[in-house]
């Protein structure tokens, strides 16, 4: 059992405070990794939605920076306190909110150690109202709320600022000032030299004519730094003079009053100044001074670490980082500092020179797609030997993920892309398939065409090195089907062979070189060539699956499917018709069944015999993905549910789940296991070689195997465990007991257009040989029963002409 592919990325790391952990928050948990290596050491666990900061006690002396303490946040409402050197939860603060961001000012200013009674811990927290009040608009659901954590509750009646919604809170690094950006305007506040429960920050507003992203405070003036959606960078410098009180150690300086003197502010803003830097050409996500306050480190969405000198507005640059950025953090220690990146890496830069000695690397988040290649791409493909995914990624490549080790393995390069936030994409990676023993994978890569023309579509093939273990390319085949597209890629279970479909109308069967050379052919290279080509009728190819053992070939021709002898490339038999084009077809493991699925108007999974070239059974339902076993006659599919079942409040497990997972033995269409599951729309299921917790407790040698089963809903998060266990069911997994519920029950023809017909009792006497009997309304009963046991046309005449006859009633006088 093992979960993994959360975002690395959601929230801002900390250092530990000697520099050699980085703590990250990971959905419900704070993952913390070594600095030196870039793994796992270690993770906090108690929260029950995703945690949304961590703090860092800081070390109040050279001795005490081996005490590990931090405090963390969670969108459950709750504040917790770590020793995160054992793992241990000391202490649990519940505010019974969501909290958004949270910062502790009074631990970065550490007073001098004395004999007074210490004073109460307060924190700022960035909350969302949940509770809905009359006076108060619906929009306002942000506050920036005060909470003593000495006492483990919130101030009660302090609500500093309202707003629209949950804003991040940037605060000094001694302390002394806290904020947040709303829209167009920065709120400042100084926070009390004896903070207490009772006393009121004091407030400023700072002016911007377009809405900020990011703000960041200097160290040691009263400098503060704002970034904007259009790029520009605002500095002020000289806040809060006239409202902040000027005994303040950190003020310098003389009272500017006159507005002339004042260049760059607007209206009646406290601030001496305001300048603006431009570089950056989108939105600035990252703002940070150094710690000696020289320099102003600035990112955002062209992938560059732009190091600003603060003096003279001078820059360099650490180009290339390949993604957008999204937070910078600094270490205790000078020589370590981290960048986090939109694509779920945190890089670990040696300083000052900026090099990057390790990176973090997460799951690959999924990425958009143009329209035209939407619902076409097969997003992962499954290494089933190793537990590694290959799942496609916005830069051109093939990341390589260890779902056993949640950490990615290295990364593949298939089209070279140098990282610019304004170039469109011009090229997508539609498919990517990995033999069945890892050593072999296949991509097909479109370039978008311009203006209606310049289209190519290729394909790939690459060998896994012996020594490195990383894929090189071996083959590249432009248009391999003349102008269309490939619609799927599949390996020869035990050969060096493969397959590729088209939606052209045929089908190629590719040997790698290898395969000959061992037939006695020497050949200068061990590239791929075209073995052999078939077509059906001119039908689009739309689909291909080879059988466990190699010997069928399998070609779904639109909405039927054709099988052949890949060693000869002969025709065997054509099987089934769908009412809609069959996207997917799969051996059933070792089981003589095919399964196969259609979408469209009419979705259909269909399980077909190859003995009998019929088919077994069906359901109607919106397959997403579809997995065999290879050593069983196992499948799993992932379907989306109907909406109707997702809305049935009657039913508390459907609550927030939109998909199903279904494990089935191909002779039987009653599933063996069914799960309720969340974010299923773009997953993806798979069955891996692994081991269990229950195998091995039962098995001294250590070696007993089973196929585990691997979930990936659609934000790249993925639950690993065995699907004939109950180790799902932990994990948060609903497991159902139907389905008959989760079939389509969408309306086709005459009832989609207008509505279900009358329910009619169709009931009557089988010893009646008349299906009419006489009436008074004849012409209603008289067509009921079996065509051929009709009354004769003179009767049936007779009695439609006397229904349209109006018959004269007697009048009595």
């Amino acid at each position: 059992m093992k979960t993994g592919g959360k975002s690395y990325v959601s929230s801002p790391p900390a250092f530990s405070n000697d520099g050699k952990r980085l703590l990250v928050c990971t959905g419900n948990t704070v993952s913390i990794f070594s600095t030196s290596t870039g793994l796992q050491i270690a993770s906090l666990e108690g929260h029950t939605a995703p945690v949304t900061s961590v703090i860092v006690v800081p070390a109040s002396s050279p001795a005490s920076k081996i005490l590990c303490y931090c405090w963390t946040a969670s969108l459950d409402g709750s504040i917790r306190h770590w020793d995160f050197s054992v793992p241990d939860l000391m202490k649990k603060v519940d505010i019974k909110m969501p909290i958004f961001s949270m910062v502790i000012p009074s631990l970065l200013d550490q007073p001098i150690e004395n004999d007074e009674k210490p004073s109460d811990l307060f924190a700022y927290l960035s909350v969302e109202d949940t509770i809905e009040q009359e006076n108060r608009p619906k929009a306002r659901r942000g506050q920036i709320r005060k909470c003593n954590l000495t006492a483990s509750r919130l101030i009660g009646g302090l609500i500093l600022k309202e707003t629209p919604k949950p804003e991040f809170v940037a605060v000094s690094s001694v302390g002394k000032f806290i904020g947040i950006r709303n829209k167009r305007k920065l709120h400042i506040w100084m926070v009390p030299e004896k903070d207490s429960g009772r006393s009121v920050s004091k407030k400023i507003t700072l002016h911007h004519t377009r809405n900020l992203t990011v703000l960041a405070f200097h160290p040691s003036k009263r400098i503060v730094a704002a970034g904007d959606v259009s790029g520009r960078i605002l500095v002020w410098r000289g806040f809060g003079y006239r409202t902040f009180s000027v005994c303040d150690d950190l003020v310098s300086g003389r009272l500017v009053d006159k507005e002339e003197e004042r260049p760059g502010v607007r209206g009646n803003d406290d601030a001496d100044s305001c300048s603006t830097w431009h570089w950056h050409s989108a939105e600035v996500n990252v703002l940070f001074f150094s710690s000696d306050g020289a320099y102003l480190y600035s990112g955002g969405k062209e992938g560059v670490l732009v190091v600003w000198q603060i003096d003279t507005g001078k820059k360099k640059f650490l180009p290339r980082i390949g993604s957008p950025l999204l937070y910078y953090t600094d270490s205790p220690d000078p020589t370590l500092s981290s960048i986090s990146c939109a694509d779920n890496q945190i890089h670990i830069l040696k300083m000052p020179s900026m090099e990057i000695l390790k990176s973090i690397s997460g799951i690959k988040l999924p990425h958009s797609l143009p329209g035209i290649y939407k619902g076409l791409c097969s997003g992962f493909a499954f290494d089933y030997s190793s537990g590694l995914v290959a799942l496609c990624t916005e830069n051109y490549g093939i990341q390589f993920y260890s779902l056993f080790d949640d950490r990615g393995i290295n990364e593949v390069q298939v089209c070279e892309r140098n990282h610019q936030p304004a170039d469109e994409i011009t090229v997508v990676v539609t498919f990517v398939a990995v033999s069945l023993d890892g050593s072999m994978m296949s991509t097909v890569e479109a370039k978008l065409p311009e203006e209606g023309i310049g289209s190519l579509v290729c394909l790939k093939f690459w060998a896994l090195g012996s020594e490195n273990k990383k894929f090189s390319l071996s083959t590249v085949i432009y248009e391999p089907h003349r102008d269309a597209g490939i619609s799927a890629v599949a390996f020869h279970p035990t050969r060096n062979v493969a397959v590729s479909s088209s939606y052209g109308g045929d089908f190629k069967l590719w040997v790698c070189n290898d395969e000959i050379q061992e037939k006695g052919l020497m050949l200068q290279n061990s590239g791929w060539t075209c073995l052999a080509v078939g077509a059906y009728k001119k039908k689009p190819m739309t689909a291909a699956a080879f059988s466990c053992d190699g010997s069928v070939l399998a070609v779904a021709a639109e909405t039927v499917i054709t099988l052949w002898d890949p060693n000869k490339n002969v025709l065997v038999a054509v099987i089934g018709e769908t009412l809609t084009p069959i996207v997917t077809l799969s051996f059933a493991g070792n089981s003589e069944y095919l399964v196969s699925v259609s979408r469209g108007s009419k979705p259909q999974l269909s399980i077909w015999s190859m003995s009998k070239l019929s088919l077994s059974w069906s359901y109607k339902l919106h397959i997403e993905a579809v997995a065999c076993a290879v050593n069983l006659s196992s499948f799993a599919v992932l379907a989306l549910l109907p909406e109707s079942s997702i809305c049935m409040e009657s039913e508390p497990s459907f609550q927030g789940r939109d998909g199903i997972i279904l494990v089935f033995n191909a002779m039987d269409p009653v599933p063996v296991a069914t799960w309720s599951v969340k974010k299923a729309k773009g997953g993806g299921v798979a069955f891996l070689q692994g081991y269990t917790s229950s195998l091995k407790q039962n098995n001294s040698d250590g070696n007993a195997q089973q196929e585990l089963l691997v979930y990936i809903n659609g934000d790249h998060e993925y639950i690993l465990f065995d699907p004939y266990g109950n180790e799902a069911n932990e994990l948060g997994m609903s497991q159902q007991d139907g389905l008959v519920e989760f079939e389509e029950t969408e309306k086709f023809g005459y009832a989609s257009i207008y509505g279900e017909l009358p329910k009619l009792n169709l009931t009557r006497n089988q010893t009646s040989l008349v299906p009419s009997v006489p009436s008074e309304r004849p012409w209603e009963s008289i067509f009921s029963g079996s065509s051929h046991n009709l009354p004769p046309l003179t009767k049936l005449c007779s009695a439609f002409l006397e229904s349209l006859m109006e018959k004269r009633t007697a009048v009595v006088e």
